[in-house]
């Protein structure tokens, strides 16, 4: 172990092929699967994530300004469960960022002493609500393993982008699906009866239906716990395969140049995206496709691969 608590990943040391996603080696340090944050705006997506991961995605002025999320937003947290069998359910789940060591001690009543088992290091892929960036929103469930499905409890359901997302990943073949009944600390206890029954008719028919349907309040923080246990318990762990060469989905990129720089200076860009097989190593050399796209004399479309270098 180091001295923050993580397991050591030295791939001179490691053998590729014992590897798979819940190894302690790799979930230590790296997510190893991708769950999204789906529904309409301002149902509570963006807070739900901040109340898993402790992260707050929506950074940029135009967000914060107009509190929505505009571009996609990336958290990771890791889930543990107390080793402990009587630690009572569902307090024995508990989530931090991704920065936290591999075995913290339990926060629960009378239980402090016994340590936590990591069990999931899950990144979240937090999209936008609002009709006219349904297009980000694709973006981001072209990598989704899982989704929480997010349905404010104050509104009536379903809302527009409810059933647009919801199709959405239904067209994505998405399978695995956890319903979160958000903003339950502002109505009555017989509002929030009603509208759990107009949730179950709404999913009859689509991918969600038969999907668990948790009340909770990002908010305040209540009932994240019951969250974590349906993400571990639900939303099974995706095959990885460690072996085969690298091949990466980008679904965003920025520049990290600022203007004005020599050339000498340039240091590339930034991807972001989803391992969908292999490992990718630091100095390692890489093709980015489709690359530089430009139109010829013609008319035709001409594609250039960008062949570049891991530095980080």
């Amino acid at each position: 172990m180091s001295r923050k608590g993580l397991m050591e990943q030295d791939l001179s040391k490691l053998d590729v092929t014992t590897l798979h996603p819940l190894s302690p080696e790799v979930i230590s340090r790296q997510a190893t699967i991708n769950i999204g944050t789906i529904g309409h705006v301002a149902h509570g997506k963006s807070t739900v994530v901040k109340a898993i991961s402790g992260v707050q995605t929506v950074r940029f002025k135009n967000e914060l300004e107009r509190n929505i999320t505009i571009k996609l937003g990336y958290a990771n947290a890791k889930i543990y469960k107390c080793e402990e069998e009587r630690c009572p359910r569902p307090m024995c789940y508990k989530a931090y960022g991704s920065g936290k060591e591999d075995n913290p001690l339990c926060d629960v009543l009378g239980y402090e002493n016994c340590r936590m088992k990591l069990l999931r290091h899950v990144s979240f892929v937090d999209c936008p609500g609002h009709d006219i960036l349904m297009a980000t929103m694709l973006n981001g469930a072209a990598i989704m393993d899982g989704a929480l499905l997010l349905i404010a409890a104050n509104e009536s359901c379903p809302q527009p982008q409810t059933s647009e997302h919801l199709a959405a990943v239904e067209i994505m073949r998405l399978q695995h699906i956890i319903i979160l009944q958000n903003k339950v600390d502002l109505i009555q206890e017989n509002v929030a009866i009603n509208q759990h029954e107009a949730i179950q008719k709404f999913i009859q028919g689509t991918v969600a239906d038969g999907a668990p349907v948790v009340p909770i309040s990002a908010q305040l923080k209540y009932n994240i716990d019951v969250v974590c246990e349906y993400i571990v318990k639900k939303i099974p762990i995706p095959e990885r395969d460690f072996v085969s060469p690298p091949n990466m989905i980008v679904i965003r990129s920025f520049d990290v140049n600022k203007p004005g720089y020599e050339v000498d200076e340039i240091r590339g860009g930034v991807a972001g995206g989803s391992i969908l097989r292999g490992v990718l190593k630091v100095n390692q050399f890489i093709e980015v496709r489709p690359g530089i796209v430009v139109k010829d004399e013609s008319g035709g479309i001409k594609c250039t691969p960008i062949y570049s270098r891991i530095v980080s």
